[in-house]
């Protein structure tokens, strides 16, 4: 267990990456013949699978507990979860833990393969290409042998296997002109999480799937701005992104905002499941106004509430 697959020493690059519109990606297979992806940012190391401590109760995908460097962790059987058919039997042997949303887990795999960097914009909406497995895909990207690779939605994966923590109840912003939220999110189960926040605090929103529509969509705010004589402040108050979203990440998107002068006075707020200080500072380096790691809703609505009322 101490010992970390030579594979993740990329890792140590993952800061210069913040910007450039690229990602790497761990493959992986599940035993089925498809290969799988996962950022590199959410893996914490790669061993072979201990000993599972079996529990009652536990949901349907998740094989148990173990315990790592003195922290329970559940044990994710993602093949299972996923309900793919006709693996070979020796799947599981494999463990990725993954760090995501202040939360660690283990992902139990086949095989993990190597680490590819890709740009976002080769990375697309799997609904442009194929229907992910059960809605458990987030994007689709191509090797050079033209073979594809499925990236995961590791937050609809959590939220499938463990649940999502219920939206207390909010207060409700008190404004003299009712708000409005942009934000943008490739993961259909944390557009949702966003929606239930913004609902009980009573903010009206628009939003985009990933990262160019948002940019494209946001032109078109600035553009119709101009023409009428008004300012994008008077219609969006907030712009909240997430770092990870094929064809343009979050780090690109606020860098384009940053720069455009029309968007001058909107904070940029990230919202994400990648919660590390690297990651925090990676945010900072391209202008975001804060920072929220997914996907604590009181948090986030106290994030917001502030730059909504100034």
């Amino acid at each position: 267990m101490e010992k970390h697959n030579p594979l993740l020493d990329a890792v140590d690059s993952r800061t210069k990456l913040a910007g450039s519109n690229k990602m790497e990606i761990l493959l992986f297979s599940l035993g089925s013949g498809e290969i799988f992806g996962i950022n590199v940012f959410k893996v914490r190391e790669v061993c072979q699978t201990p000993k599972v401590t079996k529990s009652p109760n536990m949901p349907d995908g998740v094989e148990g507990v173990i315990s790592l460097r003195g922290n329970i962790i559940p044990v994710i059987a993602l093949a299972s979860i996923m309900h793919l058919e006709e693996v070979v039997e020796d799947t599981g042997h494999t463990m990725i833990v993954t760090e995501f949303s202040r939360h660690t887990q283990g992902f139990l795999v086949h095989d993990v393969d190597r680490i590819i960097r890709v740009d976002w914009d080769k990375v697309k909406p799997p609904q442009t290409m194929l229907a992910g497995n059960n809605g458990l895909i987030t994007a689709i990207t191509e090797l050079p042998d033209g073979k594809l690779v499925s990236i995961l939605d590791v937050e609809q994966i959590l939220a499938n296997a463990i649940g999502i923590e219920p939206v207390p109840e909010l207060t409700r912003v008190e404004a003299e002109v009712e708000p409005t939220i942009f934000f943008a999110d490739d993961s259909a189960i944390a557009r949702k999480e966003i929606v239930m926040v913004l609902d009980k605090m009573g903010v009206k929103y628009q939003h985009a799937t990933n990262g160019l529509e948002a940019w494209e969509k946001l032109q078109n705010l600035a553009t119709r701005s101009q023409q009428d004589g008004s300012s994008v402040y008077d219609q969006i108050k907030i712009i909240l992104v997430d770092a990870e979203m094929p064809e343009m990440d979050g780090y690109v998107l606020t860098k384009n905002i940053k720069s455009d002068s029309r968007f001058q006075g909107i904070p940029v707020v990230m919202h994400s499941s990648l919660s590390s200080d690297a990651n925090r500072d990676m945010g900072k380096r391209v202008g975001v106004d804060a920072y929220v790691a997914k996907f604590d809703p009181g948090v986030l609505a106290d994030t917001l509430r502030p730059l909504l009322l100034r």
